[in-house]
């Protein structure tokens, strides 16, 4: 790691806690709808499983190659969409091919396996289950990976980062608590419910929609953060000018 990239994880923290803040209130300083309580960000849910995420470093093997990262926490990150946008960050422009998997519990033929296209640029990226047909089942297991395809006939030799999820519902004191928020702090709303994907995909809608949004940026990149995933929120914070 770079020291100009350790010395903007050194200040991230006071950074994004200070947006947080600020995002907490809507228009002229006006509060928010229903303010967070305490902005600690994600809250993982208590469930005490082992880590599920796969690295995807290519440090080591090419410095010319990038880092690609799939944005999940070390453990089943939760949704509560039927076809949830799973996100996954790229460290530098790459002509590498690159494939998205997901793959149910328990069986053996994936979902999805699917190009995300060539000539990438750095940056945060989505995939859309809709927009392949997946519909998740309530209470399964699912993995997901992101793959540097380097050479197609060797797979092993692929650079891969993965996570698991499942969808749940909502619990009706986390439908009471969730109502009424404010569109600037709805995702961490999700984040301290401990519903990672949903989190990570409304604060990405809320940046698609205002790109320029130093505060959305820092929310996202906070969550991110936490769950030791420091270059991609390092990267949201400086995608900004």
């Amino acid at each position: 790691m770079t020291i100009k990239l350790l010395g903007i994880l050194t200040g991230l923290s006071l950074f994004i806690g200070a947006n947080i803040c600020a995002a907490q209130t809507s228009g002229a300083g006006t509060p928010a709808a229903t303010p967070l309580a305490a902005a600690q960000g994600y809250v993982p849910p208590m469930r005490g499983a082992p880590s599920r995420r796969v690295g995807g470093s290519s440090r080591g093997v090419d410095d010319q190659l990038p880092n690609v990262v799939a944005l999940v926490p070390d453990h089943v990150g939760l949704t509560t969409m039927e076809h949830p946008t799973l996100y996954w960050y790229l460290s530098k422009p790459t002509a590498v091919p690159i494939e998205i998997t997901l793959i149910r519990e328990a069986r053996i033929q994936p979902l999805i396996e699917a190009s995300a296209g060539t000539a990438l640029a750095a940056g945060i990226h989505a995939i859309r289950l809709s927009d392949y047909g997946v519909n998740l089942v309530p209470g399964v297991e699912y993995e997901w990976s992101v793959a540097l395809v380097l050479n197609p006939d060797e797979r092993s030799h692929d650079i891969i980062s993965a996570g698991a999820m499942m969808r749940v519902g909502l619990a009706p004191d986390q439908e009471t608590r969730l109502a009424g928020i404010g569109r600037n702090v709805v995702g961490l709303a999700y984040a301290q419910e401990g519903i990672w994907y949903d989190a990570i995909a409304t604060l990405s809608a809320a940046i698609d929609a205002d790109a320029a949004n130093k505060h959305l940026h820092a929310q996202r990149a906070g969550v991110l953060e936490q769950v030791g995933l420091g270059e991609p929120a390092a990267f949201d914070v400086l995608s900004v000018k």
